[in-house]
This record gives structure tokens, sequence and C-alpha cells, in this order.
């Protein structure tokens, strides 16, 4: 090749690149995103999680609609009221007090409690119990099958298996959420993190049905009810249920309960 097509070649090469460099430019300069920098202020507030705790597709999103008045500044669960109260002062406004909540496993069958019809030996993974004889091994067709999705989705270790059931650890529990989309039998719910009358199952067969699969189960028998002052509890499909913005913790509801299931 002669020095003239050498030269040539780089020229063209050259100039192409020029070009498509300038072309980039100009696009990045049309296109560009402008930055919020209240939006970015509130992201860098947000403890980064992603967990999707919140109901936005990240902390990103989350920033983005407290930012376009579309979310609360204390939405953040993991975050909570320290987090709310950094963000409000970022918007200008003020913090509503954030409610600590936790969640919790309306299942107490352990192994001690709840029967079992046979030993299991396979994929250690609630949701294939969909597919197995009985809809898992153990006799109550409603309680924790103790496979632990729900502690594999858990980013703070706040939830575990414990003699055969999930058991949340209240102290690490940030309120994301991922516990309760992971658990097939949705047995998993928020509650008050303060909150101390609960109801550990969630049978809704007849209470002779419940007795003979679970020695804690509830039996709908209604006790619970009839002697709560606060008239907080109520039996739905054979399962007490305890409404706890009414609830003053009296414990009445746990003396009288005749399987503690509360």
């Amino acid at each position: 090749m002669s020095m003239v097509g050498v030269f040539t070649a780089i020229v063209i090469i050259g100039g192409t690149g020029l070009l498509i460099g300038l072309i980039l430019g100009l696009a990045s300069l049309v296109f560009r995103i402008q930055v919020n920098d209240k939006e970015e202020a509130v992201l860098n507030a947000l403890p980064g999680n992603n967990c999707g705790g919140c109901g936005y597709p990240g902390c990103a999103g989350l920033a983005a609609a407290i930012v376009g008045n579309e979310a609360a500044v204390n939405a953040c669960p993991v975050g909570g009221d320290k987090t709310g109260k950094a963000i409000a002062e970022i918007m200008g406004v003020e913090a509503e007090k954030t409610i600590r909540r936790t969640a919790f496993v309306a299942c107490r069958g352990d192994d001690a409690a709840a029967g079992v019809d046979y030993e299991y030996s396979g994929v250690m993974d609630c949701r294939i119990q969909q597919f197995v004889p009985g809809g898992g091994s153990k006799s109550c067709p409603y309680g924790c099958l103790g496979y632990g999705n729900c502690v594999r989705s858990c980013q703070f270790d706040a939830i575990h298996v414990q003699n055969g059931i999930a058991a949340v650890d209240k102290e690490k529990c940030k309120a994301c959420g991922m516990c309760i989309t992971a658990c097939p039998k949705n047995l998993i719910g928020f509650i008050p993190y303060e909150a101390e009358c609960v109801v550990g199952c969630s049978s809704k067969d007849k209470g002779p049905v419940t007795s003979k699969v679970c020695d804690i189960g509830c039996i709908g028998c209604g006790i619970c009810k009839k002697n709560c002052p606060a008239e907080a509890i109520t039996v739905t499909e054979f399962c007490a249920v305890i409404d706890q913005e009414k609830c003053t913790a009296c414990g009445i509801c746990k003396e009288k309960c005749p399987k503690k299931s509360i």
C-alpha cells in the first residue's frame, strides 16, 4: 500500500471517529436526564437496601415518589423513624411518627405440637410442597412447612426456622415484607412491634379437626372473644383474630385460651 493510501485511511478513520464523538456528545446534551438535587439528597438519606418493602422499585423509585409528593417521607420501613425525620428535613415538612412494625408467623405448630404424616426427603423448598402428597409432610394443611423460603429471602437475618417452624426476631426485623412474599402458605403478616397478644394459628378447620393435627392450634371456641373487655377479638373461619388497634394487651385472652394459641 502506498503512503497516500495509508494517509487516506488514517484520515477516514480519524474523521469517522471524530464524527461519532460529535454525534454522541450532542446526543448526551439532548437526551441527558436532569438530576433533581432534592431527589438525590433523599436517595442518599435512604438505607439503600432496595428491598421493595415501601412498594416502589428500590430506593431510587421511592426517592422519586417522595419528591413527587406521591409517597410519605416516612415510607421506608427499613430506615424507620430516624430516616423519616431526615427526609422530612430535606423536604421541608414535619415528619409523622413512624409506627414500628414487625413480621409475625401465624403458626406455632412446631415439631413437638404438630403432627407429621410421613418423613419427607427432597428439595427443601416450601413452594415445592404443593406438588407432594398432602401439600407437605405436616398433618395440618395450614401450618408452617419449615423449609426456610422466608429465611433465604430476609436480608437482615431476622427470621429462622426453629423446631420445624419459622420464627421472627422482632429486634432485627425491618418490616421489609420479603418474607411475606416468600411464604407460599401466606402465614406471615405485619403486626405492631408493641403487640403482645397475637394468635399463632391460621387453621380454618373446625376445632375437632384442628385438635387432631396440632396440640396448640386454635379451635375457634370463642372463649377469648367472650372474655375480651376491649371487644378486640373475632372468630373467623374457626380461628380467632385480634384487632391490634383495639387490643389493650390486658392478657386475659392468653389466660383463658384452652389451647394456648395466643
